[in-house]
């Protein structure tokens, strides 16, 4: 999080308790800073107090919700967590100047000098407050928001893209990275929590941006990270099985996002783009609020939005795009019958904004596509090697079932599964895998906390023919045995982690990138010996 957000030093600096020798009082620009401070008060209702301890009519420096990053006169936000408990760290952000906290329990000792607030849902009162403390920067902008199980990376990207122009730049912020106008910054979280995520669009508005893309978790969903944030356009991609080891079941998954169309957010947003194609789509357009403006895609003939006379090959898309007002007749490079869906959602979001169809469309031939999504490695070898961020058993039939129709030779598949995640999709992928693949290496993704080994066992039930799957440990063994395996014609998919470029272990991380991966192995096995 370093970096995201810029601190105001100067008032930061006027919170600073003088040292105990010191005798004059602080320099009256100091003083001046600290009297036009913000207060505490001007960002908490009293409906959201359930109870409070010392003075709320205080100023303060800024907001927090890690206690290592509490700067003098913040108000650090205890917030209750999966892993730990903000409530455990109330000592340390006040120790490091923290002179309020918010949580949904009042310590049973406290400071005298500390404000203390409680409320009902902390991760609720975070957002309110991040929201005003930012001055909405929200209302500012016309925020793409665009959920779903695959694609959200896509979209998001093909989105801005179709935005920007040469007087406009678009924000976004996204599994990749965060584009924040006047900078782009590496992404940690696709959905940041709420502190971050109006902090950020604070910086794309304030950089002179009017629109940002975001895409939306459902685990931002469910945290209230996007909690009162207004959306101009919703965009929902699908809805697959995934992330069940959070919701519990698919029927609460798609639940918590249909919360972004339905108003469960805090407000509908103005507009919705909705797959057509998906089932779950056709569900979310039957239960969409009245008021909402909804523009459904896909290649279904009642959608709004569609693709007729699609051809797919290797190296490119050619479709005719419809929308209500007329059609085109295109090409695009990006390959496979989901990245059409892509495709279709990124035009419609742009045309619930009301941008010109006919613009848009000729800009969606210029969009090349997004890192580590079906991405070619070449290195003037005799066959095809991509890298997708393909994890799911929904996403690996997609992307090899697209490959097999399109492959003259044989189709190879590296891939893992990663670790303290839904164990119950593991076999589904390996059932998957096999049933386009010639052959395929099962290796380690992020195994993070995980033994590997338990990784593979939960992943042989799905085994149909036990000899064209080899288990590695390694993942750079896997994919040096895959590019060995490869001829003339073959395609090499390796997938599961597509833009990441490290690996995750149980107590450290490793740098990993699976294209430069590709690249090294590649030129190694060019060398011959002497």
């Amino acid at each position: 999080m370093i970096g995201y957000l810029t601190p105001n030093y100067p008032l930061v600096a006027a919170f600073r308790s003088l040292p105990a020798t010191r005798r004059r009082p602080a320099d009256r620009v100091s003083q001046q800073i600290f009297k036009m401070a913000p207060k505490l008060s001007d960002f908490l209702n009293d409906e959201e107090i359930v109870a409070s301890k010392g003075d709320l009519d205080r100023p303060i420096s800024g907001l927090a919700i890690d206690s290592r990053r509490v700067m003098h006169g913040n108000v650090f936000f205890a917030l209750p967590g999966r892993r730990a408990d903000g409530n455990l760290f109330i000592d340390e952000a006040i120790n490091r100047g923290a002179i309020a906290v918010v949580a949904e329990r009042i310590p049973a000792v406290t400071s005298a000098r500390v404000t203390y607030v409680q409320v009902k849902d902390a991760r609720r009162a975070l957002a309110r407050v991040a929201q005003r403390y930012y001055k909405f920067p929200d209302k500012s902008l016309d925020v793409v928001g665009i959920t779903g199980t695959n694609g959200k990376t896509t979209v998001a990207a093909l989105t801005k893209h179709l935005l920007t122009d040469s007087q406009q730049r678009v924000g976004l912020i996204g599994t990749i990275n965060y584009d924040l106008g006047a900078r782009i910054v590496p992404s940690y979280r696709t959905t940041p929590e709420a502190l971050e995520l109006f902090g950020m669009l604070a910086q794309i508005r304030d950089a002179g941006c009017r629109q940002a893309v975001m895409e939306v978790s459902s685990h931002g969903i469910e945290q209230h990270r996007l909690l009162g944030l207004q959306f101009a356009v919703g965009v929902f991609t699908n809805l697959t099985q995934d992330h069940l080891d959070f919701h519990g079941s698919l029927e609460a998954y798609f639940e918590v996002k249909a919360r972004l169309f339905n108003g469960g957010i805090g407000s509908a947003p103005r507009a919705a783009a909705i797959n057509l194609d998906d089932p779950f789509g056709r569900r979310l357009v039957a239960e969409a609020p009245a008021p909402l403006k909804v523009v459904t895609f896909g290649e279904a003939a009642d959608a709004m939005i569609r693709a007729e006379n699609v051809h797919l090959d290797f190296k490119s898309t050619s479709l005719t795009l419809v929308w209500p007002e007329g059609r085109v007749e295109l090409e695009s490079p990006l390959i496979g019958r989901y990245n059409l869906s892509n495709l279709l959602a990124a035009f419609a979001a742009c045309y619930a904004l009301g941008r010109d169809p006919q613009v848009i469309a000729m800009r969606l031939k210029t969009f090349t596509g997004v890192a580590g999504r079906m991405e070619r490695v070449e290195e003037g070898q005799p066959y095809n090697v991509l890298v997708d961020y393909a994890h799911t058993d929904d996403a690996l039939r997609n992307a090899l079932g697209m490959l097999r129709a399109i492959t003259p030779g044989r189709l190879l598949v590296v891939f893992g599964c990663g670790g303290n995640r839904d164990r119950n999709k593991r076999a589904l992928m390996t059932a998957a895998v096999q049933e386009f693949a010639d052959h395929a290496w099962a290796t380690a993704d992020n195994p993070r906390s995980e033994k590997v080994a338990q990784i593979f066992a939960d992943m042989k039930p799905g085994l149909t023919d036990a000899t064209k799957v080899a288990f590695v440990e390694d993942r750079r063994r896997a994919i040096s045995l895959a590019l060995d395996a490869a001829g003339a014609g073959d395609c090499v998919l390796i997938a599961g982690k597509g833009h990441e470029t490290y690996q995750e272990f149980a107590d450290t991380i490793v740098p990993f990138d699976d294209r430069q991966v590709v690249r090294e192995l590649i030129g190694l096995k060019r060398i011959k010996p002497v």
